[in-house]
C-alpha cells in the first residue's frame, strides 16, 4: 500500500492511542488528499471516514466573522458603528484601572465599543496570557467552556451578566480571545432580525453547499458524529460528549465563539470561498475587500504580547490568526486559521493557495497547540516534501 506523510502522521497517532481517530485534508486547487484513520469512537466499531462529522470548536469563529463581514457589505453593520446601536448592554461599561487592578478600582470606558473592535477580538472582554487577573476569574464566571454549549444561558441573559463584568483593557488596546466571537454572534442576529443558526444556514451554509455543518446534528446523520473526548489526568480519554449529546438540539445560546459541527469538505467550501476573494460557483457572498480585511493582521506588536499564549507571536485578523512570521516552517506570512479546543485546526495561505484541515475527537488540555497539530502542520507545509500533493 503506498502511503503518505500526512496517512503515516495521522495513523501513528491513532496507533499510540493519542486520539481514536483522525480526518486530515490537504488541498491545493482541485487537488485534494484526504486521509481519514481511526474509529469514531474509542473501542467502537464505527471507522472514520472522510464525512465524519466533529464539533469543530473555535473553526466557528472565521464563520462568524465572515457573516459579519455580510451585514458590513450591505451597509446595515459599519465597523466603526458603536455595538450598542445592537446591544445597549454594553452602552457603558467600566473598566479596571490597570489589569492587575482589582474589581472596585475601575474607570469608565475611555470610548464605545465597536463593530471592529468585536472583530479584532479588541473590546476588552476576553482572555490574556495571565489568567489570575481579577478581571480574568470575573469572566470566567461567564464567559465558560465553550465546547460545552449547553452550560450557556440564552443569549440576552449572557450579555447582561458579561456587562457586570469590568473591561481587562480600554476598548481597541488588546488583543483578548474569546469574548468578541459570541457578541458577534449576538449582533449577527440583533442587526439581522434572524437567529444565528438562520442566519449561517441561509447566506453562508447553503450557498457553500455545506450541508452537514449546524449547531445541531440530525438524528439521522448521527451515525457519522463523532463521541468526543478529553485526556484525563492518567492520560487514558474520558467522554465528554456523545452523538446524541449536546449536539443534538440547537442551544439556548448558538455560540458565534464555537458551537458548530461540520465535516473536512464542508470547512473547506468555506475556505475556497476565502482563497476565491468571496465568491463560489459565479456568486458572491462577501466583497474582495472584506475578505481582505478578514485575512490581514490589524494587530500591533504590544497587542501580540499580550496575547502571546494563545497568539505565539503571530497576528490576528478577522475571526482567526494571521501568521507574520516564518518561525515554524508551516509559518507563511498571510496564512490564516485557527485551532479549535475539541482537538481541530484549519488554515488556509492566499500565496500558495493551500487548505489544510485537521479533524479529531480529542480536546486541547490548554490553548498550545498539541503535538500532534504541530506534527500535521510539518507534514503538511508547502516547505516539506509532506507538502506535496497526491490525489487519493
Amino acid at each position: 500500500m503506498t502511503t503518505t506523510p500526512l496517512y503515516d502522521t495521522l495513523h501513528r497517532y491513532v496507533d499510540e492511542g493519542t486520539v481514536p481517530g483522525a480526518v486530515g485534508l490537504l488541498a491545493h486547487c482541485e487537488d485534494v488528499e484526504v486521509v481519514a484513520v481511526g474509529h469514531t469512537a474509542a473501542g467502537g466499531p464505527t471507522p472514520m471516514t472522510r464525512d465524519s462529522i466533529f464539533r469543530i470548536a473555535s473553526l466557528t469563529k472565521p464563520v462568524t466573522a465572515a457573516a459579519v463581514l455580510m451585514l458590513v457589505d450591505e451597509g446595515r453593520v459599519g465597523l466603526t458603528d458603536p455595538v450598542e446601536k445592537w446591544l445597549p448592554e454594553l452602552a457603558e461599561p467600566m473598566a479596571v484601572l490597570t489589569p492587575d487592578s482589582p474589581l472596585d478600582d475601575l474607570v469608565p470606558a475611555n470610548r464605545p465599543i465597536t463593530v471592529e473592535d468585536l472583530l479584532t477580538s479588541r473590546t476588552g472582554w476576553g482572555f490574556p496570557s495571565d489568567f489570575s487577573l481579577p478581571a480574568v476569574q470575573a469572566l470566567f464566571e461567564v464567559q465558560k467552556d465553550g465546547r460545552f454549549p449547553h452550560a450557556y444561558p440564552a443569549p440576552d441573559t449572557w450579555l447582561t451578566d458579561l456587562a457586570k463584568v469590568p473591561l481587562l483593557y480600554q476598548p481597541g488596546e488588546a488583543w483578548l480571545y474569546g469574548t468578541s466571537s459570541d457578541l458577534q454572534g449576538i449582533l449577527i442576529a440583533r442587526a439581522s432580525g434572524h437567529p444565528l443558526p438562520d442566519f449561517l444556514a441561509e447566506r453562508i451554509f447553503k450557498p457553500l453547499a455545506m450541508k452537514d455543518t449546524a449547531f445541531e446534528v440530525p438524528a439521522a446523520e448521527r451515525h457519522r458524529f463523532t463521541t468526543s473526548y478529553r485526556q484525563a489526568p492518567d492520560h487514558t480519554l474520558e467522554v465528554m460528549d456523545t452523538p446524541d449529546g449536546d449536539w443534538s438540539r440547537i442551544p439556548a445560546f448558538p455560540s458565534g465563539g464555537g458551537g458548530l459541527a461540520s465535516t473536512a469538505d464542508d470547512y473547506l467550501a468555506f475556505a475556497r470561498m476565502l482563497l476565491s476573494g468571496g465568491e463560489t460557483n459565479g456568486r458572491r457572498l462577501l466583497s474582495a475587500t472584506a475578505v481582505r480585511r478578514m485575512t490581514t493582521n490589524h494587530l500591533t506588536p504590544a497587542q501580540r504580547r499580550i496575547g502571546r499564549l494563545f497568539l505565539e507571536g503571530e497576528g490576528w485578523g478577522y475571526g482567526a490568526q494571521v501568521d507574520i512570521t516564518t518561525t515554524h516552517p508551516w509559518n507563511t506570512p498571510g496564512r490564516y486559521g485557527w485551532v479549535g479546543g475539541t482537538g481541530t485546526t484549519a488554515h488556509l495561505a492566499p500565496s500558495t493557495g493551500m487548505v489544510s484541515i485537521l479533524l479529531t475527537q480529542v480536546a486541547m488540555s490548554n490553548p498550545t497547540p498539541t503535538p500532534l497539530m504541530r506534527d500535521f502542520w510539518h507534514c503538511t507545509a508547502p516547505t516539506t516534501a509532506g507538502g506535496q500533493l497526491s490525489r487519493p
